[in-house]
């Protein structure tokens, strides 16, 4: 039998027990992986509170974030790429850059939300 020397606070007529969650690393997670989040806890309680309670929530978080961040960049490299949006485009007629790149953005950002970020 181990002894595990749990410690209780009295609240009214009922004593609690003392619960800490183990210390976690300090991680910062950007709007993918907050996007991620936002989705668990509207669509999948179950498994968001299992990474809660097993702490892991943040790091999971942060690697979503981190993977969804990488297939941005990429896919707004490669989009541009093919639709020849070059940095002469920028300088000869920086408003049709722009509204371009904006385009491209929004598109990048709608495969990772279904292929990543909403799964």
């Amino acid at each position: 039998m181990t002894n595990t020397n749990i410690t209780y606070t009295q609240q009214g007529e009922y004593l609690l027990p003392d619960l800490q969650l183990p210390e976690q690393k300090n991680v910062e997670i950007g709007i993918f992986g907050q996007r991620h989040k936002n989705y668990l806890l509207n669509h999948h309680k179950i498994r968001y509170y299992n990474l809660l309670t097993s702490c892991k929530l943040a790091e999971y978080l942060a690697d979503v974030d981190s993977r969804a961040n990488e297939m941005f960049a990429n896919l707004v490299k490669q989009i541009a790429e093919n639709e020849n949006i070059t940095e002469q485009l920028k300088a000869e007629n920086p408003m049709l850059w722009i509204q371009r790149m904006n385009n491209i953005r929004n598109r990048a950002t709608e495969i990772v939300n279904n292929e990543i970020i909403y799964i």
